[in-house]
């Protein structure tokens, strides 16, 4: 036997608690040690009239039986007024039971506006009102059970009871959402529709049916769905005569009525009828953005048929086709934005780089002799030039950033991102396209350094609600997503991502409150906020680098995403990769779930031939070239005295433009010394990064070594201590 359910100390407010139903859950809950409030306004079925006696009887029957119980008789329209008495009597509130109602059945002919309006005002305001003068409360204490009572009526509809139907599944709709909010304070809401003899019900049940049908068989389920150890929030039950079932929504797999080149017609509809409504294989959305998720799926599947014709059927005007048109080509106001080292290492970390990994130094340690800048930080400065507002300055677009979803992303590099740097973008709408249930923007970025273009973003951004203005459903200017093969992947690769993930990246300049406040996130019906979808963009992408590119950023080419589902911060990311030539497709999924977040995506990696084509002869156009050959004719004259005083290696790495354009290796160390291009043969001792301008002012005096350094300039791994004796080569030697 398990040990009972207990409820001591906690408080227990029931609506209704006169009679029926009511009546037996706070006989339940107090017998089991709960501190109950009996609210009844005393009136009847139909909720004429008020008296105490209702409730006060359920009081004394408590209190006899040893039980703590108060009286309450004010209507549940004054919610304020009932909770108080919890609160005066027991000094909290933790479960609230909306039990409370009443009948005015009419045929929906002859219901008058009064019989609407009190069955509104009773059953749905009244939940309404209670519950949130009990809400902060429960809020403050991270402690709270809430039960609304629905109706088969309301689930299914029956004759005679529009308004009660209304009011009951009005009551769900607020129960899925209260479950929603409430679940990071763990505040539960379920909502049960049960079949019981009650005073409601005494008047339309048979008499038999109605004493087999006893308050007492529903009771048990409320006890349970408010205990304290029960997890079960934003449940839907049916119960009665001992029976208890959960209800879900289930959705027919549909049909898509349009086809290539066709418009979307009523008799197309007709032709489709039977699989729109066949329930075979049907999905079980449990939430709304399992929802709009697939109405997106849908979206793309017609995208990759090709373009489709206007709805003829629609009603979009021509101011508003003109409108979109006329964003078309407009320029948003450039922006340039620096960014440093511990930006780059920032971003690193923020998409899963670690020193776990010896192949991640490169990324998050300035002092690498490879140090690098992840490709994909080249969405973040690009990122920067539409989040100023410019978005909101587009002329002919009505904007509710609310209503705007990252569909996809392109990203193609020219050339490696620098570490550091500034870069110029130039951000103009390519495309506007109609989607139908949305709007699709196109905004293309261009990033400068200099004049000389480094990388190009295209962001594709959907506008919920804001189709059917009668524009084109595709685009020449759009980056194709592509479907991954149907063979097994050639390559998986996983990374755990942290709880701290969502705050880690942030911090790289997206600043939406999504992904940090769970208060803004429940708002947006999630559980709780969810990692950046260019998060989950950057892991992937170093997954495909790392196992088909090993890590080398030269290689990385271009990049195309399409985001299909949310990612929580924790979940483990598991990227499946297809080599196709220089082509790696990939889809990622959360491995806990099996859910594909990003979907329909492809690198582009340089062959590694062009690699070696494109790099030019070490030192062929740098000044230090000229230093390193001079230094090497002179330790011909006196290179042994000078191996007597240095004994160690110095490997360099002269860098142009954020890139290592040569390296040179001076040996100190070994006979009457030597300079020789390329990296040291064996083990250098030191290794020096800088570049070939800043390595000139040094051998001109004009830099000092330590300054350079401390100022991140001038790096160096290895046995630091020996850089210091560089002063006797680069002045009391070679005398440059």
């Amino acid at each position: 036997m398990t040990s009972p359910l207990r409820f001591d100390g906690r408080v227990v407010l029931v609506t209704g608690a006169g009679g029926g139903l009511g009546r037996a859950y706070a006989l339940a809950f107090a017998e089991r040690g709960a501190l109950v409030v009996v609210n009844d306004l005393g009136g009847d079925f139909k909720g004429v009239g008020k008296s105490s006696l209702a409730a006060d009887k359920v009081v004394e029957e408590i209190k006899r039986k040893g039980g703590k119980a108060v009286a309450n008789y004010d209507s549940v329209e004054a919610g304020e007024k009932v909770v108080k008495t919890a609160l005066d009597a027991f000094g909290r509130i933790d479960v609230v039971v909306n039990n409370a109602g009443i009948l005015r059945d009419r045929s929906f002919s002859r219901i008058s506006d009064e019989d609407w309006d009190i069955i509104q005002r009773v059953h749905l305001r009244g939940s309404f009102q209670v519950t949130r003068a009990a809400w902060d409360h429960m809020k403050k204490q991270k402690y709270g059970r809430i039960i609304m009572t629905s109706s088969a009526s309301g689930i299914y509809g029956n004759f005679g009871q529009a308004n009660y139907s209304a009011a009951k599944l009005g009551i769900l709709g607020l129960a899925n959402t209260l479950a929603i909010e409430g679940r990071k304070n763990n505040i539960h809401c379920n909502t049960i529709a049960p079949n019981a003899g009650s005073r409601m019900t005494q008047t339309v049940m048979p008499e038999d049916l109605f004493e087999a049908l006893k308050p007492e068989y529903v009771a048990p389920l409320v006890l349970w769905l408010c205990h304290e150890s029960c997890e079960e929030n934003g449940g839907l039950f049916e119960v009665g005569a001992g029976w208890i079932g959960k209800l879900r929504w289930e959705r027919t797999l549909g049909a898509i009525a349009r086809q290539k080149n066709q418009p979307m017609t009523p008799e197309a509809v007709k032709a489709n009828w039977e699989k729109i409504c066949d329930f075979d294989n049907a999905s079980k959305p449990q939430n709304i953005q399992e929802s709009v998720a697939g109405m997106i799926e849908v979206l793309h599947k017609i995208d990759a048929e090709g373009g489709v014709s206007i709805n003829h059927t629609s009603h979009a005007t021509s101011t508003a086709t003109s409108g979109f048109a006329g964003a078309i080509g407009y320029k948003l106001p450039s922006f340039s934005s620096a960014y440093t080292e511990m930006e780059t290492i920032m971003y690193a970390l923020g998409v899963g780089a670690s020193v776990k990994d010896p192949k991640d130094l490169k990324f998050v340690y300035e002092g690498s002799s490879d140090f690098s800048c992840l490709p994909t930080f080249g969405v973040i400065i690009a990122q920067k030039s539409m989040m100023g507002g410019g978005l909101a300055e587009i002329p002919g677009l009505s904007i509710n950033f609310a209503q705007v979803l990252h569909g996809e992303q392109y990203l193609e590099l020219y050339k490696p991102l620098p570490t550091s740097g500034k870069l110029k973008c130039e951000a103009v709408v390519a495309d506007v396209l109609d989607k139908g249930s949305g709007a699709v923007i196109l905004m293309d970025v261009y990033s400068y350094s200099g004049k000389e273009l480094i990388c190009y973003n295209q962001f594709s951004l959907f506008l919920v609600g804001s189709g059917g203005f009668g524009g084109k459903r595709t685009s020449e200017k759009l980056k194709v997503a592509l479907d991954v093969p149907s063979r097994s992947p050639d390559a998986v690769l996983r990374d755990t991502t942290s709880l701290n993930q969502a705050a880690l990246y942030r911090l790289s300049g997206d600043w939406n409150p999504l992904h940090i406040d769970p208060n803004f996130a429940n708002l947006a019906g999630f559980e709780k906020p969810i990692l950046h979808g260019l998060c989950t963009f950057g892991f992937s992408a170093r997954h495909v680098l790392r196992q088909f590119a090993d890590n080398d950023v030269s290689r990385f080419k271009a990049i195309k995403t399409r985001f299909a589902k949310p990612v929580y911060p924790g979940q483990t990311l598991q990227t499946e990769m297809w080599k196709e030539g220089n082509r790696i497709h990939f889809q990622t999924k959360v491995q806990e779930t099996g859910d594909i977040v990003i979907s329909n995506a492809y690198v582009d990696l340089v062959p590694k031939s062009d690699i070696s084509a494109k790099t030019p002869s070490e030192g062929g156009e740098l000044q230090s070239t000229l230093v390193f050959e001079e230094i090497g004719r002179r330790l011909k004259e006196v290179g042994r005295e000078v191996v007597k005083k240095v004994k160690a290696v110095f490997e360099w790495h002269i860098t142009k433009g954020g890139d290592i354009a040569a390296k040179w290796t001076i040996d100190l160390k070994n006979e009457s010394g030597k300079v020789y291009k390329g990296p040291a043969k064996g083990c250098a001792d030191t290794t020096i990064i800088i570049s070939d301008d800043d390595f000139m002012q040094v051998v001109l005096g004009k830099l000092d070594p330590q300054k350079a350094f401390f100022s991140g300039r001038l790096k160096a791994r290895g046995n630091i201590m020996l850089s210091q004796k560089l002063q006797m080569i680069l002045k009391d030697y070679a005398k440059l």
